[in-house]
């Protein structure tokens, strides 16, 4: 049954699924997949992210998304104090039904923002983002309905084009994004992007039938927001919220997190979070409990997606574990201007 959950999902992704895109639950500490903009956007020398989903667990390693990213900002010294010029690479390795259709990409990405006001309290940033994509489908792995013999073994021939072969193909694809990012007293923040991805629509092509699927633009709107709690700079609530759109596919993911403050340095604070997202696509998808931790320059997170539309029957309602680790170097008494805070 599980090798027939497989195939079904490898003819899916094929046909009507072939043009989306991985989702991240922790989307706001997924910098340079949510939006080139944000390339850069950080209080510090550099940033390192990464990124980890086992989406559907219990349906033979459905869809495993894996991410890494690295982006600072340059020329300090020859830009104002208020502007930042920030460059990142980022690298994505998708397997999708237990790595039937492999997915790996590669991105540049580039990002100026500016200063909208004498305190650096507003600023609003462009970003554009190259990418290099390979992806293979290997038949070796495919199993067929007409392959079942009487006993219920996989010996026949299915006569299927792709059964036993692998079929490789690459492109490049181009995003970009804008963000703006604001603040009232240095200490709150709020901040507002749009990004649209595979602007020039690459072609994907499997088997010898030479029949194109185009992927298209993958538009996301995205907002959030960190505020002290009555005053209290040691407790702040953060707030995120997402709405992406590519062809008929629309997700919508939206929630909020406590943090708490355990000691007074505000350099390198030690800092509890618990909240909850919630995921809509056209129906009610999944409630998102999320936890984490910030300690000495970095930021772990965990998050479990309880699958709770119709596909919960056959998920164990077990939508997907994800992992999140951020690392940004500050120097000592170093405070830049407000940048949003995830």
């Amino acid at each position: 049954m599980r090798k027939i959950y497989t195939g079904m999902l490898a003819l899916l992704l094929m046909h009507s699924a072939s043009a989306q895109d991985p989702n991240f639950s922790q989307f706001f500490v997924s910098p340079l997949t949510l939006n080139p903009a944000l390339t850069g956007k950080f209080n510090g020398d550099f940033r390192i992210a990464g990124n980890y989903r086992d989406q559907w667990p219990a349906i033979s390693q459905a869809f495993i998304t894996t991410t890494i990213s690295f982006d600072l900002p340059i020329l300090r010294s020859k830009l104002s104090d208020l502007d930042t010029w920030g460059v990142g690479l980022v690298a994505m390795t998708d397997k999708t039904a237990n790595g039937i259709l492999n997915t790996n990409m590669i991105s540049l990405s580039t990002a100026y923002h500016k200063g909208l006001d004498v305190d650096g309290l507003h600023q609003i940033g462009f970003g554009f983002q190259g990418s290099y994509f390979s992806k293979r489908l290997d038949g070796t792995k495919l199993n067929f309905e007409s392959e079942l013999d009487p006993h219920g073994g996989w010996t026949l021939p299915s006569g299927e084009t792709m059964d036993g072969r692998q079929f490789n193909i690459s492109y490049f694809d181009l995003s970009a994004g804008v963000l703006y990012n604001g603040s009232t007293d240095g200490y709150n923040n709020f901040y507002f992007g749009v990004s649209g991805y595979h602007l020039n629509q690459p072609r994907e092509t499997f088997g010898e039938d030479k029949v194109d699927y185009t992927l298209k633009t993958r538009v996301t709107a995205h907002a959030g927001g960190s505020f002290p709690v009555a005053g209290n700079h040691n407790r702040n609530i953060y707030l995120s919220a997402l709405y992406t759109r590519q062809e008929n596919a629309v997700n919508v993911v939206g929630g909020a997190v406590i943090g708490l403050t355990v000691n007074n340095d505000e350099e390198r604070p030690t800092t509890f979070y618990a909240g909850l997202f919630s995921r809509f696509n056209n129906q009610n998808d999944a409630a998102i409990p999320y936890l984490g931790m910030e300690f000495g320059g970095f930021r772990l997170g965990a998050t479990y997606d309880v699958n709770t539309s119709k596909l919960k029957t056959i998920s164990q309602s077990r939508g997907g574990l994800e992992i999140s680790l951020i690392f940004t170097k500050r120097p000592p008494g170093y405070k830049g201007i407000p940048c949003p805070t995830f």
